[in-house]
C-alpha cells in the first residue's frame, strides 16, 4: 500500500557559505611539493598514518550499496519541527562523498568558464565547515556541459590517506591533513584519453595497492587505444602493474572493480569500455577471463552472490539490434594460471567463446550508469526510464517493476536499516521499503540541483550531493557498523615463486638519472614469497615488436641509469634471478632545451596503401603511433599524421615531461588541402593547445573548449610553411598569460606577438607536445623543426 507522496521544495538560504582557497571558512594546508613518483624523488614529509574508519568508498565495505547501520530516517525534513536537515554545504557535485574519522570528502566543483575548477574538500561531519580543500583546473579535454566530479574519493583503512582522480585524469594521493603525498597525469605520464561524458568514478584499495582505471594510448604494446586499469604503490605511488583486459573500445566506462576471492587469488570483476566484463588478478594484473555482453561500454559496477554476477548495460547487444540488457553470468572457479592466455566466455565473434553456457538468464532491462543493489539475494535496479525492477540474483526471476521517475542517469540505489535511498536527475530524492513484490513510497523530496550521485550513509547521517550542493541529513551520532571489504586470502604455506615482480614496472627517467628497483619473487597468486631479490637485467625487445629500440639506459646492482644523452628512447629491460624472470618497461624523455628535426630517421617502412617508404614515430611519444609516421616531403623528412583510420583523425601527442614549466615551444607547421577543406596543427605548451585552425582561418589558444577558448584571425594558406610559437607566463598570484605567434616560414619573426590570453587560474606545469586534426582524415597536416627552450 502506498502513501500519499509529499512534494516538499526545497528554497533554503545558503546555510554555509563556500570559501574560496584562501577564503573565509577554509583553510589550504601548506603542503611540501607534490611527489611525482615517476621522478624517482623522495617523499615529503608526511606523518605516521593513523588508519581510518567509516563509508571508505563508493559502494560502501559490502562492495553492493549497502550498509548495516540502523537507526536512519525514513522522512527527510529540511524545515519545521521535524526538520533533520543538519547542514548544507554550496559546491555542485555529480558524485558521492565519503566518510573517514569524523570528516567528510566531498569532491564536486565551483566557477564558471576559464574559472571553474573541481575542487576536493575536506569537512567536519558536525556542521559541514571545510578544514581544507584542493582546487584542480581542467586542462586538454573534452569534457563538456560542467560534466565534472562524476566520481568519488577513496580513503585507506590502513593509512587513512585520500585518494581521487579527476576528471581529465589527474591521480591524487593525500594525507589526512591534506598534504600531498603523491601525484600522476595520467593523460600526460600514460597516454589517458578524455570523453565528453566526464565519467571518471573512483579509485579501490586492496592490499598495499591503489588501481585506477582509463581509456589509454600509450607506447609499444600499450599503443592502441586501450581500457586499462593500473595498479600502484598506494604509499609512494610507484606503478605496479598494467592491464588490458578488453578489445578496442566504443566508449568510456567508469565501472568500479569489485573484490573478491577465487581460492588463494584475489581478483576484481568490472565492466568495460568495449562491452566486457572481465576478471583480473589484483596482485599481477593478469587477464583472466572477458564475457562480451554489449557492442558499446559497460558502465555499471556488477554485484555478486553465491557464485553469480549479475551486470547491467544500455548498449545495443551483441546478439540483437536491442539496447540494454540485464544478465546473470556463473561465475568460473578455475582462473588461468600465470603464463596462460585469456578465457574468453563470450565474444561478439562466437568462434571466440570457450564453447560453454556461461549465461544463466536475462532480461531486456537497459541502464547506461547506475549500478545495482543486491539485498538479500535480490537486485534492485533503476532502469534508463525510471522503473524500478527486482530480479532473483541466482534465478533471474523478476518480482516486479515499478515507476519512480521519468528518467535516471548515473545515482545508483542506497540499501540500510530496510529503507532504500535513491536520487534522479530531476532532483527527486526517495525514500523506499521493500516488499516481496512492490516497494512502499515512504518519503518523497524535491532538493536544489539534480541528483547524478549516489548517497552515502555513516554515524546517524545520510550524505545526499547535488549539481547544487551537498546535504546532510540525520543525527548527531549513531550507530559505526565495522563492516569492511573481505581480506584477501592468506598466502599459503610453503608458496613457490614462479616469476619476479619489479617495482616499479614502468618508469620514466630524465638523461643522467638513476632510480633503484626492488624485485621480488611472488606465487601464483602474486604474493611475495621474497623481497629485494638480486637481479640480473639484460636489454629485451618482444619478437613481435615493429619498432626494435631499446632504452638508452643500464641497470647494475638492481640500480637504473639513464644515459648523459639528451635523445628521447623507450624499451624493456628482463630481470633473471634464479630462472625467474620478470619484465621492467621505461621511458626516457630529453630535458629543455631539446629539438627534433627527424632527419635521423630512416625511412625503411612500406607503406601499404601509399606505396612510400616512411618511418614509424619516436617510440616514447604518447599516443603517436598510428596516427603519426615520419616521411620525406621534397626532401626533407618531416612528421605527418596519417589517414589511414578516421578513428585517428585526431591526434594529441606528448613528448616531454608532465613536470616542464616555464618554456617556449616552437616548430615549423603545414597542412595540406584546398580552398574548402584543411587540417589543424599545433603544439600544447604547459597543458594550453596553440593551434592553427584551416578552415575557420584563425590562431586559437585553448585548454578545453568550454573553459579557455580564444582565437584571432589569421589567414594562411594549405601547403605553406609556417612557423609557430608560444610560451606561458605564470606570474605569483597564480594568474598567467599565453602567448602565441605565427608567421610564414622564410620570414622574420614578427616583434609582437599574434595572441594573448590571460586566465586567472593558469597551468603551473605540463608536458610539451603536439596536436593534428585531419578533418574525416582527408587532409594531411605536417610538423618539423620542434623546438622546446626555457624561458
Amino acid at each position: 500500500m502506498l502513501i500519499a507522496m509529499k512534494k516538499k521544495a526545497l528554497f533554503l538560504p545558503f546555510l554555509i557559505a563556500t570559501g574560496l582557497l584562501l577564503g573565509a571558512g577554509c583553510s589550504s594546508p601548506k603542503t611540501d611539493p607534490p611527489v611525482t613518483p615517476a621522478s624517482g624523488a623522495d617523499l615529503p614529509n608526511i606523518p605516521a598514518p593513523d588508519g581510518a574508519t567509516g563509508w571508505l568508498n563508493w559502494r560502501g565495505p559490502h562492495q553492493n550499496g549497502t550498509s548495516d547501520e540502523t537507526g536512519l530516517p525514513a522522512d527527510l525534513e529540511v524545515e519545521g519541527a521535524k526538520k533533520n536537515l543538519l547542514w548544507t554545504r554550496d559546491i555542485a557535485g555529480r558524485g558521492h562523498a565519503v566518510v573517514a574519522n569524523g570528516r567528510v570528502y566531498c569532491w564536486g566543483y565551483r566557477g564558471d568558464g576559464p574559472d571553474l575548477q573541481e575542487v576536493l574538500q575536506c569537512l567536519d561531519e558536525k556542521d559541514g565547515k571545510v578544514l581544507w580543500e584542493h582546487a584542480y583546473n581542467d586542462y586538454l579535454s573534452d569534457t563538456v556541459y560542467s560534466r565534472y566530479a562524476v566520481g568519488a574519493p577513496t580513503v585507506d583503512a590502513e593509512t587513512g590517506y585520500i585518494y581521487l582522480m579527476t576528471t581529465n585524469g589527474g591521480v591524487k594521493c593525500f594525507a589526512p591533513d591534506g598534504k600531498m603525498v603523491w601525484e600522476y597525469s595520467l593523460m600526460e605520464r600514460f597516454g589517458r584519453l578524455t570523453f565528453p561524458n566526464g565519467r571518471t568514478g573512483a579509485a579501490v584499495i586492496d592490499g598495499d595497492l591503489v588501481i585506477v582505471r582509463g581509456v589509454t594510448s600509450y607506447w609499444g604494446k600499450q599503443g592502441p587505444a586501450r581500457d586499462r586499469f593500473y595498479a600502484f604503490k598506494k604509499k609512494t605511488g610507484e606503478p605496479v602493474w598494467a592491464s588490458t583486459p578488453g578489445v578496442a573500445p566504443k566508449d568510456s566506462s567508469f565501472s568500479t572493480p569489485v573484490l573478491a576471492n577465487v581460492g588463494t587469488r584475489r581478483v576484481f570483476y568490472a565492466g568495460t569500455g568495449d562491452g566486457n566484463v572481465v576478471c583480473v588478478d589484483v596482485r599481477t594484473g593478469q587477464e583472466l577471463w572477458r564475457f562480451q555482453t554489449s557492442q558499446g561500454g559497460v558502465n555499471a559496477s556488477v554485484v555478486i552472490h553465491d557464485g553469480v554476477l549479475v551486470t547491467i548495460h544500455g548498449k545495443e547487444n551483441i546478439d540483437s539490434t536491442d539496447e540494454g540488457r540485464m544478465t546473470g553470468i556463473k561465475l568460473p572457479t578455475k582462473l588461468a594460471a600465470p603464463g596462460e592466455a585469456q578465457v574468453i566466455l563470450k565474444d561478439k565473434d562466437l568462434t571466440k567463446a570457450d564453447g560453454k553456457e556461461h549465461q544463466l538468464w536475462h532480461h531486456p532491462f537497459a541502464m547506461f550508469t547506475s549500478s545495482p543493489t543486491l539485498v538479500d539475494g535480490r537486485v534492485y535496479q533503476v532502469t534508463k526510464t525510471g522503473v524500478m525492477v527486482c530480479v532473483d540474483a541466482k534465478s533471474g526471476k523478476l518480482y516486479f517493476e515499478k515507476k519512480l521517475n521519468n528518467d535516471q542517469i548515473h545515482a545508483s540505489p542506497l540499501y540500510v536499516d530496510g529503507k532504500i535511498y535513491v536520487g534522479f536527475p530531476n532532483g527527486k530524492f526517495m525514500v523506499l521499503k521493500p516488499k516481496d513484490d512492490d516497494v512502499e513510497i515512504l518519503d518523497e523530496i524535491q532538493l536544489e540541483g539534480g541528483i547524478l550521485g549516489s548517497p552515502t550513509v555513516w554515524n546517524g547521517k545520510l550524505y545526499i550531493h547535488t549539481m547544487k550542493k551537498l546535504y546532510c541529513f540525520g543525527k548527531a551520532g549513531g550507530d559505526t557498523p565495522d563492516a569492511v571489504i573481505p581480506a584477501a586470502a592468506a598466502k599459503p604455506a610453503n608458496s613457490k615463486a614462479v616469476a619476479l615482480q619489479i617495482v616499479p614496472g614502468d618508469i620514466l627517467l630524465k638523461p643522467g638519472q638513476v632510480l633503484k628497483l626492488t624485485v621480488n619473487k611472488i606465487d601464483k597468486d602474486g604474493n611475495v614469497v621474497e623481497a629485494n631479490v638480486k637481479a640480473d637485467f639484460a636489454t629485451y625487445i618482444p619478437p613481435t615488436a615493429r619498432v626494435r629500440t631499446q632504452m638508452n639506459a643500464s641497470v647494475a646492482d638492481n640500480t637504473i641509469t639513464a644515459a648523459d644523452s639528451n635523445v628521447a628512447s623507450a624499451g624493456a629491460f628482463q630481470a633473471t634471478a634464479d630462472g625467474l624472470t620478470g619484465l621492467l618497461r621505461g621511458r626516457i624523455l630529453p630535458k629543455i632545451p631539446y629539438e627534433q628535426n627527424f632527419e635521423s630517421y630512416k625511412l625503411t617502412v612500406d607503406h601499404p596503401g601509399d606505396g612510400v617508404k616512411f618511418a614509424y614515430p619516436p617510440l616514447a611519444w604518447t599516443g603517436a603511433r598510428l596516427k603519426w609516421e615520419v616521411r620525406d616531403l621534397e626532401g626533407n623528412k618531416v612528421f605527418a599524421k596519417t589517414l589511414d583510420r578516421v578513428l585517428f583523425q585526431r591526434a594529441i601527442t606528448i613528448f616531454g615531461d608532465p613536470e616542464s614549466s616555464n618554456y617556449t615551444i616552437e616548430a615549423d607547421v603545414m597542412t595540406d588541402g584546398n580552398r574548402r577543406i584543411k587540417g589543424n596543427i599545433g603544439v600544447i605548451n604547459q597543458r594550453y593547445f596553440i593551434t592553427l585552425i584551416g578552415n575557420q582561418q584563425i590562431l586559437e589558444v585553448s585548454s578545453n573548449h568550454e573553459r579557455v577558448k580564444e582565437s584571432v584571425p589569421f589567414r594562411w594558406s594549405p601547403k605553406q610553411w609556417y612557423r609557430l610559437k608560444s610560451r606561458v607566463d605564470v606570474a605569483a598570484d597564480g594568474s598567467g598569460v599565453i602567448r602565441a605567434k605565427a608567421w610564414p616560414k622564410g620570414e622574420a619573426e614578427p616583434a609582437g606577438w599574434t595572441i594573448e590570453v590571460k586566465h586567472k587560474n593558469a597551468h603551473k606545469k605540463g608536458a610539451p607536445g603536439i596536436i593534428g586534426f585531419s578533418p574525416q582524415s582527408l587532409k594531411r597536416v605536417f610538423i618539423d623543426n620542434i623546438s622546446i627552450k626555457n624561458n
